[in-house]
């Protein structure tokens, strides 16, 4: 999977921060989220619609 596909970077967006597609979760918040310890299950559960795909497309983001 490509994280274009499931990231995007619009200036009208929180302000041109890197998101998921269709939300106003930040690449940096679910990162960050990640290096607190939270698990995949955690952060879908809280944040309903946020797929597995998401997560690991935010991790590739950041990665790059």
């Amino acid at each position: 999977m490509d994280w274009k596909e499931k990231i995007t970077i619009d200036e009208e967006v929180m302000l041109g921060k890197p998101v998921i597609k269709g939300t106003r979760l930040t690449v940096e918040f679910i990162v960050g989220l990640l290096a607190h310890g939270w698990s995949e299950q955690s952060i879908m559960e809280n944040y309903p619609g946020t797929t597995r795909e998401d997560i690991f497309a935010c991790v590739e983001f950041a990665q790059e």
